[in-house]
């Protein structure tokens, strides 16, 4: 039971050691060092918040949070799927570096040794997680003696909340998964803030991921509720994309999913569980009030990817287009000057900043292998940071839907590099400050000819990064040839079981 284990530990007197060397006493650690919760739902995109732009949704929680601290609206994860974007937030990595994926493989223990939550657990930070890991380290599973409270489970979990070996004694309250991570926060952060310590909190919601399964006691939030479909909705929005993005399950999906013939019934259940988030972020969030911590703790919410929900008549995620790798990001520090002036912070910022800013939070030095930077200073300044350009990944699913793309605050570069006797390499270019709904492939424009050519050098940066540093396992190595532009398709070894259409 993580209770006793809690117990266990709070009840050994000592003192911390300090971020840079030396001993300080545990009251001024805590003092001086603000407690850290980060809130992260799984396949939740930015149409499903009111805060975002959507006012069909009621997501109270989530809204106030926003006005309470800033959204960021150009916010991505760098690859668009559980395991690998996981991985990413621990450590603050590309994929390439972590060498952590579906079909790829588990974490090492060297690369999880430079994660947010050991780095932080090893500075004097009390440590919490709950829900969905989402990934296993080599030799250390899913890494449960290195938090100090442990609700995580395996796999997928469940919402079913009794299946969940971790969290089976909040099934009776809360059978519904959503709100026993609520549950479970709110105990940690009582008992937590008694000490003289520093916390971090990390919970991890398994939704809205399918199968769709609400807690059946929202139904009424949403019952005959009736939604606007995005703009570029259906597949008349897709003529335009590549052939090799319509190569994987996420273009089937579109009907098999029924998002072309049941639009509201599909969205009634998918927002309704982003609600029951939305409620236990408020148990959260007013627990931290009730124990008088609220005024020292830094609150994170965002999510794994995004989900696509019939966007140019595809479902799913992993792909770069807007729907699938753009995310929510709201942060509340409250030593931020800006704090209730619904600031929005439109620089880039991706899921690889997390583990730098939760580590600059705690006093401690950014390791010199995270690709992230720090959010902290969007906060004082939202108009001077981030990143000038990101990369995107894609190495899960069918071979031709592997890809590499290239984002600014303004464009995203995709190089479809697949070819076969069906498709041909093709690139994408889209003016996503101008056009947000991806609707015209600007690769072939006159207009945009000078654009184009800055976005291929700096795709060709970014392939220079992966070519240079990553891994020399789980087959990553590989796509330095792949993806580079200046390779001739024939040039390029594909295996027969890749070249095999997705099933």
């Amino acid at each position: 039971m993580h209770h006793l284990k809690l117990v266990f530990l709070l009840a050994a007197t000592f003192a911390l050691p300090a971020s840079r060397g030396g001993v300080i006493s545990a009251a001024e650690e805590s003092s001086s060092r603000p407690n850290i919760v980060f809130l992260f739902a799984d396949d939740q995109n930015t149409y499903s918040v009111g805060c975002y732009g959507n006012g069909d949704v009621q997501t109270p929680q989530m809204d106030q949070l926003a006005r309470d601290g800033m959204v960021f609206d150009n916010h991505y994860n760098t690859t668009a799927i559980c395991m690998a974007s996981r991985s990413n937030v621990f450590t603050g990595m590309y994929e390439y570096k972590t060498g952590c994926n579906f079909s790829h493989g588990n974490m090492r223990p060297e690369v999880w040794a430079k994660s947010y939550p050991v780095l932080l657990r090893e500075a004097g930070y009390l440590t919490a997680f709950a829900g969905k890991f989402g990934i296993e380290v080599d030799g250390k599973g899913l890494c449960e003696d290195d938090f100090d409270v442990w609700g995580g489970g395996p796999g997928q979990t469940h919402y079913e909340t009794a299946k969940n070996k971790s969290m089976a004694e909040y099934a009776r309250r809360y059978p519904h998964s959503t709100l026993s991570y609520g549950a479970f926060g709110k105990d940690f952060i009582r008992t937590a803030a008694k000490q003289d310590k520093p916390f971090c909190l990390s919970i991890s919601f398994k939704a809205p991921h399918k199968p769709a399964t609400p807690d059946p006691q929202f139904n009424a939030v949403y019952e005959g509720k009736t939604f606007t479909k995005p703009a570029n909705f259906g597949r008349e929005f897709a003529e335009h994309l590549s052939p090799q993005s319509k190569a994987g399950r996420q273009y089937p999906r579109f009907t098999q999913w029924n998002y072309d013939t049941d639009y509201d019934g599909e969205m009634r259940k998918y927002h309704q569980q982003v609600h029951g988030i939305d409620v236990a972020v408020g148990m959260i969030r007013d627990e931290l009030k009730a124990q008088g911590v609220a005024d020292n703790t830094v609150v994170i919410y965002t999510s794994d990817n995004g989900y696509i929900c019939g966007a140019h008549g595809y479902g799913s995620k992993v792909l770069p287009m807007e729907e699938s790798s753009r995310v929510p990001l709201m942060i509340y520090d409250p030593r931020s000057p800006l704090n209730g002036k619904q600031i929005r912070c439109d620089r880039l910022t991706g899921n690889i900043d997390f583990a730098p800013t939760m580590l600059e939070l705690a006093g401690l030095s950014i390791p010199d292998n995270m690709d992230g930077k720090s959010l902290l200073g969007l906060l004082k300044n939202p108009n001077e940071g981030g990143h000038e350009q990101m990369a995107f990944i894609n190495v899960y699913g069918p071979l031709a839907t592997h890809s590499l793309t290239c984002l600014t605050r303004q464009h995203k570069y995709t190089y479809w590099w697949f070819g076969n006797d069906r498709m041909d390499p093709v690139e994408e270019l889209f003016d996503t400050e101008n056009d947000p709904l991806e609707l015209v492939n600007q690769a072939n424009s006159p207009e945009y000819a000078a654009t184009l050519e800055q976005m291929r050098m700096r795709y060709d940066q970014e392939l220079a990064k992966w070519k240079q540093q990553a891994v020399d396992y789980n087959d990553y190595q590989r796509y330095g040839t792949l993806f580079d532009r200046h390779v001739p398709l024939d040039a390029k070894a594909i295996r027969k079981k890749d070249a095999e259409p997705s099933r």
